[in-house]
């Protein structure tokens, strides 16, 4: 019974899903050590996703109850919840045993991110919202390291989110070696499954939707970041998975407008931790690009670029708009060097490419916008093909830039925009990125 109160607590699951056996569901039910709640309320709304739109809340004959079902399209892919479905959540009083948390790390802070950590740890004591509005490079993981640390001593259930996979799978290592006695749990999707009650989870937006009243921290990292910036259920999620009157810290170099009027509490970091400014891009005509690819060559001056990359033994990342145009560059490219690779939000294996290229086993990687942000690799220069393209709007191509020059070894790096005209996006991007240099905003 340990196994599933360790499980289920703050969780809510699909009954007929769990890693347990029937029989000890059954029985903890009758018990009433765990609740149940149908999937698909009267009114009409997701219990686990808490979606409630008529597009996404959908009628069908079911065979399971044989009648008129509705089924929730908007989380159809964690497994189906409709009416007739039951969710299942631990409702008992918790007889976890609080775990004992070490904290190793030999770092230190500059005094910027020692402001903004106390900062954030006087909003957590006093149950506020905070934001972390730092610029890329600043160090804003390890200036969440002592809050994190304070509230797992207090006995407090921490939650770090990101909107993104490869986000995840970049801060869970980094966290595991600073909180080494710490029963931590990493989930996105199809991630292996752990064992034990986790006091820190470190969750993709996604996954909370299976959470409600869990944590006592909420931590939203890449605050800014698609699909949670766009999606109002993910938002709904974050809110859900958090206990009552639990405080939510965001953390993004690039925040909207909207979430800088939102939240009471502001922490700002326009500088490095290595102290060195921001690489400022460079815009370079690539007149036609996308004709050019199309009919199976490559722009001369991305090949000068890339080409002079190679030679220098520098890393590099290119960003292209669109796969197409990665599927097209990446056979003309591989001509140059036969080891470059491509990922994208397809590929399967685009973890282990990335950390080929941060090993120097690769020369360069060409990418869509799914590795703007949440990757450090060591003196990477960085391209956009095309950041004329409306994907790449100002936040997209600060955080892009913001993937060079992060090292203290290697504090600068080259950042191109390659365009077929220069717009707005581009300006704005690159005038934010001076502004932040100057210690100010615009």
């Amino acid at each position: 019974m340990k196994n599933i109160e360790e499980f289920l607590t703050g969780r809510v699951w699909l009954r007929n899903f769990t890693p347990f056996p029937k029989e000890q569901i059954d029985q903890a039910i009758l018990n009433g050590k765990i609740s149940i709640s149908r999937g698909i309320t009267d009114e009409l709304q997701c219990a686990r996703c808490l979606e409630k739109s008529p597009q996404k809340i959908i009628s069908f004959f079911c065979s399971a109850c044989v009648g008129i079902c509705y089924y929730c399209r908007h989380c159809i892919r964690m497994g189906r919840v409709s009416s007739c479905t039951e969710l299942i959540t631990w409702s008992s009083p918790s007889t976890i045993t609080p775990q004992s948390h070490s904290f190793h790390w030999n770092g230190s802070l500059t005094p910027l991110q020692e402001r903004a950590s106390q900062e954030v740890q006087k909003s957590l004591f006093q149950q506020n919202d905070h934001l972390v509005y730092a610029v890329c490079g600043a160090g804003k993981t390890e200036l969440l390291f002592p809050p994190i640390f304070a509230a797992l001593q207090k006995g407090q259930r921490v939650c770090v989110a990101a909107p993104r996979t490869d986000v995840v799978l970049e801060l869970s290592p980094r966290l595991r070696v600073v909180f080494p006695d710490t029963i931590i749990h990493s989930l996105y999707g199809n991630s292996p499954e752990e064992s034990g009650f986790a006091s820190l989870v470190i969750a993709t937006t996604h996954q909370l939707y299976r959470f409600q009243n869990a944590f006592d921290v909420m931590i939203v990292d890449e605050a800014d970041a698609f699909p949670y910036s766009y999606d109002l259920a993910l938002k709904n999620a974050v809110i859900k998975a958090r206990k009552k009157d639990a405080p939510i810290v965001y953390v993004s170099a690039t925040p909207s407008d909207q979430l800088q009027k939102q939240v009471p509490e502001i922490s700002l970091i326009f500088q490095r931790f290595h102290g060195h400014p921001l690489p400022i891009p460079e815009f370079r005509s690539l007149w036609g690009y996308d004709k050019t690819f199309a009919k199976g060559k490559i722009p001369k001056k991305l090949i000068a670029w890339v080409d002079e990359k190679i030679e220098k033994e520098e890393p590099f990342l290119v960003f292209f708009p669109t796969i197409e145009m990665i599927e097209q560059a990446i056979p003309l490219l591989q001509e140059r060097h036969p080891e470059i690779a491509a990922v994208h939000s397809k590929d399967p294996d685009r973890k282990e490419k990335v950390m080929k290229l941060r090993q120097r086993k690769i020369p360069g990687v060409l990418t869509s916008t799914i590795l703007e942000r949440g990757i450090t690799i060591p003196n990477v220069q960085v391209a956009v093909v095309g950041a004329d393209q409306p994907v790449f709007n100002a936040a997209a191509l600060i955080q892009i830039a913001g993937r060079a020059g992060r090292s203290v070894d290697y504090p600068d790096g080259e950042v191109v925009f390659f365009h077929n005209g220069i717009v707005r996006q581009m300006d704005k991007a690159k005038q934010l990125i001076i502004s932040y240099n100057g210690g100010s905003r615009r």
